[in-house]
Order: C-alpha cells, then structure tokens, then sequence
C-alpha cells in the first residue's frame, strides 16, 4: 500500500539562523511521502534563498511567496498549494523528530478520522529556559500523554501548533485556516475542540520547540495576553456558558479585572469573588466583591477561576469538589 501523503504547511519570516535546522529536520523524518510547502511572509533575510536552495534539490520542498501579509494569510496561501490527505503545521525555527509524521501517520491511521494526532514537545534556548516555559511543558506534555488537552483548554493553548495532524476532510470541516481570529493557533485549537476532534494519548516527544527573544510569539501584538482572553471569552459563550445559570468570577486581580470588563462590556451578568480581605465587600466597576463562600449560596453557579498562583489553585479545585462541581462544566480556569 503506498503512503498517504503529508503536507506541512510552513509560514516563515526572517528566519535564515533557524531555518536550515528546520528543514534538515523534515529531510530526516523516517516517513518520506510528504511535502513541505514553505510560504515566505515579506522576509529581509537570506531565508527565502536558502528554502530555494533546498527545493531546487528536492521536489518535496515548495517555496511560495505570502499572497498578503502577515502569518494567516501565509498559512492560506500555503494551504491552496497543498495536496496531502493529512495536513499538519511546523514552525521554520523548530525542530521535528525523526519519528514524529511516522508516529502521527500511524495514529491517525489506526483511530480514523475525527482524531487528532498530537505530540510531546521539548522547549529549547540557547541561554537557558525560565521556569515559565519549563511549568508549561511540564503541563502541556500531562496533558498529551493521555490525550485530555481539552480539559484544561481555557488556560492556555493545548494544541501546540508546530504539532498536530489531522485527516484533510476533518481539517476543512473545521475551518481550517479560513479564521482571521488571533492568536491563530489558539483560535484552531478551540475550533478542534468545538468540532470535538478527539486528541490521541502520545507519550512521546515529537518536536523540539524554539524560544528565543524575538520569536513572533513574544513580540507581536496578536499575542498578547488580553487577545488570549477575548478568545477564551468568545468561545465560552459560545461552547459552554450556560446562561440558565448564575455566573462568577473569581479572583479580582489583573487578570479578573480584565475579564469583568470584558463580561461587563458584552452585558454578561455575573457576580465576583474573592478571598482577598481588602477588597471583599468593595466595588470596582459596580460590580460588588463577596467572600468565596457566597457561591454556596448561588443556585448551581458556573464559575471562571482567573487565580494563577498554583497552590490557590489547588485549594479552589479541592473545594469545587466538595461541593460535586465537574471542571469544564461547573468551573473553569481562565489562567
């Protein structure tokens, strides 16, 4: 039986340091049907030449250039010039595994369709990593390795985007990269979940992940954190708020402001808690701050938990369960 065909869909822009990593990379992936439609978003750099180079010697590379500007169009453009029956993404300063389209291949192939292949994945800097990056690859690799990334979607992206595969006919069903929402990959995460694509357990690690100071993810306006939030919002009105039931918040610092504002803004009533003596029983945007335990008193309340601090967290889970509350029907966290 010939092996269906893999297209990686690759955006690129000045990435001539990281760029020749990458490909080499994709060349030595044990799976060798695939193409790698590469799509250079108006670079400055050599990297334009250096994909060139690479595709005048192997017909599996595709060099294109972006038909608009910026990652979005990048990635439709690249995906108009695809054929494969399995679409996936790879970021230019990334690196694959040798084994990673071979394992997710194989997995799609065994499960079918309305999966989601995903993998492991192992940050790397050349100055080291902060504890940040290390907390998220440690939670995002517990969550991969029994498949459950959607359980805890409202915090963070669970896809990561350099590592995914799925069925072309699935893609397509669920948008694919037809969105001009961002954070782009997040968005397409939520949009997996909306479609209720399940995520295949991978307990191994398929893709070395870059971070470096000026990487588009830490230095562009589409990623920063109150566009992470909006999305969350939109998306949980939309796929799990039940408006039957009284809302709340709780934790009124930055990051529950910012959401009151938002819920404010859209006319979502809701009530606000917290466990922060100095602001109980005060008001910020006319919105009144009860103690933690006025949710008892609430007749089956949904909750949004914006507390980041770990052990917090922790304690608000132990008591959600007292109380026989179900995360991602009863309670959310939003950090």
């Amino acid at each position: 039986m010939p092996q269906p065909l893999v297209s990686i869909v690759i955006p690129f822009k000045n990435t001539d340091t990281f760029i020749n990593e990458c490909i080499r990379s994709i060349l030595n992936q044990t799976y060798r049907n695939w193409e790698a439609i590469f799509v250079d978003d108006n670079s400055k750099d050599k990297s334009y030449r250096i994909v060139e180079n690479y595709r005048k010697s192997d017909s599996r590379i595709k060099l294109y250039r972006n038909n608009g500007n910026g990652i979005i169009e990048a990635l439709k453009t690249a995906y108009k010039h695809s054929n494969g029956s399995y679409i996936t993404r790879m970021d230019s300063d990334d690196l694959m595994i040798p084994i990673r389209l071979k394992t997710m291949v194989m997995s799609l192939e065994n499960k079918g369709k309305k999966h989601l292949a995903v993998g492991q994945v192992k940050y790397f800097r050349a100055d080291g990593l902060s504890d940040g990056f290390a907390r998220y690859e440690e939670w995002l690799n517990k969550l991969t390795v029994k498949g459950n990334n959607y359980s805890e979607i409202y915090k963070e992206c669970v896809i990561p985007s350099p590592c995914w595969m799925l069925h072309r006919e699935d893609f397509d069903a669920c948008g694919g990269f037809n969105s001009e929402t961002y954070p782009e990959d997040y968005d397409l995460a939520f949009r997996f979940y909306k479609t209720e694509y399940k995520c295949i357990p991978c307990d191994k690690v398929l893709l070395h992940w870059r971070d470096y100071s000026t990487r588009t993810s830490r230095t562009h306006e589409h990623y920063a954190e109150n566009s992470f939030l909006d999305l969350k919002v939109d998306y949980f009105l939309e796929l799990n708020y039940d408006a039957s039931r009284p809302l709340a918040i709780w934790g009124a610092g930055k990051k529950g402001k910012t959401l009151a504002k938002i819920l404010l803004k859209k006319n979502i009533p809701f009530y606000w808690i917290c466990d922060n003596p100095k602001k109980i029983g005060k008001h910020i945007y006319g919105q009144k701050l009860f103690n933690f335990d006025y949710l008892a008193e609430l007749n089956n309340p949904q909750s949004i938990v914006t507390v980041a601090n770990t052990e917090a967290q922790q304690e608000i889970t132990s008591y959600f369960e007292t109380q026989k509350m179900k995360s991602m029907i009863d309670y959310f966290f939003f950090c």
